[in-house]
């Protein structure tokens, strides 16, 4: 049995309340391809300007634009800045935006006006933490989170927080001083954060007073930080595309003002990123289920132990407390890259093994950063000049059930290319977004159109994951996904 399942059900079936199991997944036959998924709505907090990693990933956001639906990008403050704000930074990055929007448009449809972007700007309170939060503290920032909540849209609104967490604390505080328990709880039902550590007082706070809401974090120093995977320089891997020279090349010089925007790396490239890279419709994000993994990481739901989340570690002042509840954190991948080879099968894996919790953001490096230069490259040329990505006919999740050492074939389906470039296939087992945790050999050669597996004996039901990686040959190389869950029966 297989069966199709888009994005956009996941999240409809989410805020119904209904179960996301895998074995509850059903679906029309014909989902929408990736490219045109209905986009997430997210608002953004960031404390720009307090270190240039923010200005580099609004960057890279508007080059997304027309794939998450910006609600608001608020200006706020965080324990590196705590006492001002610099929406002008955002007004500034948004104008360089707006001169490239017309080639932008020209490689791909549904980039917003600059216009409307500006008037989505808006500042928080100038103050530290959770001295911002309570009577008579609301900002416009906090006031746009409120509107964007209360507007008629079954989609969940993300708060991708690159700060401090203050601001969505002040909403979060006037929606319980004003509203009835059930439609706090309705409203609470909506949201979904994902903020790059504790940068103020105020994220315990949130996590201690709202139980209930939908919160990714890595807590405590940042060295437990999974957003870190996103520069950190890792022996025994090819590091190029977080280089200097490669972000030199590639996005700052040459590719008009948006490129001239990006700022010179100070402490870590991106390190905001991640909080709304997974965002992205790609056919590997699934927003909804965090413990699946994608562009920004995998995490997993527990309540973590301090002594596990480098309490000692730098913090930029901000205390590290017990946590009070689960919440969505850091889990851990085992991977093993592959390489091109020269003679012979086309691709084969490394010998190296690298296992840990910042490995699950990093081993999809590469293909996002390329997709980035490729989108650097849209700000200029003309569309002949540039790579597109993969396009899947029947995008979503497949689904299948098979039987305990049963053997089954997993097909890719229908790709394209709007290029008309060649395209490169490579299947992979993701055992740790499933129930089965233990490796997976394919029963085939792993770039083929199709693969042959044999099910493992099980004694009770059980998941795997499968992703299925499509990649051109154009320049750079661009990929996309599709992810096949296999629910194996005794």
């Amino acid at each position: 049995m297989i069966k199709l399942l888009g994005i956009t059900t996941l999240c409809s079936l989410a805020l119904s309340g209904i179960s996301l199991a895998p074995s509850t997944l059903v679906a029309s036959q014909h989902a929408p391809a990736a490219e045109t998924a209905t986009m997430q709505r997210v608002v953004i907090l960031t404390d720009i300007e307090a270190d240039p990693d923010d200005a580099q990933t609004l960057v890279r956001l508007l080059l997304y634009s027309n794939k998450i639906d910006i609600r608001a990008i608020v200006a706020t403050t965080s324990t590196h800045m705590r006492t001002r704000v610099a929406p002008e930074s955002i007004r500034r990055i948004i104008s360089a935006y707006a001169e490239v929007r017309d080639n932008l448009l020209l490689n791909s449809s549904g980039y917003p006006r600059a216009e409307t972007l500006l008037a989505r700007v808006s500042a928080a309170q100038p103050m530290y933490g959770i001295e911002a939060v309570g009577e008579g503290k609301d900002s416009e920032g906090s006031e746009a989170i409120l509107r964007e909540l209360e507007r008629e849209d079954e989609r969940p609104l993300w708060v991708s927080v690159w700060g401090g967490t203050n601001t969505l604390a002040q909403a979060l505080w006037k929606l319980r001083a004003t509203l009835g328990p059930d439609e706090l709880t309705k409203r609470i039902s909506k949201l979904r954060v994902y903020t790059i550590s504790d940068q103020d007082d105020s994220g315990i706070w949130i996590r201690r007073n709202f139980p209930d809401l939908f919160y990714i974090v890595s807590p405590g120093g940042y060295g437990n930080g999974t957003w870190g995977g996103i520069h950190e320089v890792v022996k025994g891997i090819d590091n190029t595309s977080i280089s200097n020279k490669w972000l030199a090349t590639n996005i700052q010089q040459g590719y008009g003002p948006l490129g001239a925007s990006y700022p010179d790396v100070a402490y870590g490239m991106e390190g905001d990123t991640p909080a709304w890279l997974g965002l992205l419709p790609n056919g590997l994000n699934v927003p909804e289920r965090p413990d699946w993994g994608g562009w920004g990481g995998r995490y997993e739901f527990y309540r973590p132990e301090r002594a596990d989340i480098d309490p000692d570690g730098f913090t930029g002042a901000v205390p590290v407390e017990n946590e009070p509840r689960p919440i969505w954190t850091n889990a851990v991948d085992t991977w093993s890259p592959f390489q091109p080879g020269s003679y012979g099968r086309s691709v084969q894996w490394d010998a190296n093994v690298f296992t840990g919790h910042r490995v699950t953001l990093w081993r999809w490096r590469d293909d996002f950063q390329n997709d980035f230069a490729a989108r650097m490259d849209w700000c200029i040329r003309a569309p002949e000049q540039c790579n597109h990505p993969p396009l899947a006919a029947d995008s979503g999740i497949v689904e299948m059930t098979v039987k305990a050492g049963q053997g089954f074939v997993m097909e890719a389906g229908e790709w394209s290319d709007p290029d008309g470039d060649n395209l490169g296939y490579l299947w992979f087992a993701y055992p740790e977004a499933g129930s089965w945790k233990k490796p997976l050999p394919l029963g085939s050669a792993e770039n083929l159109h199709s693969v042959y597996v044999v099910a493992p004996v099980v004694t009770e039901p059980e998941t795997l994951h499968f992703i299925l990686r499509v990649t051109d040959k154009g320049t750079p190389p661009l990929s996309r996904y599709k992810r096949y869950i296999v629910s194996v029966l005794p």
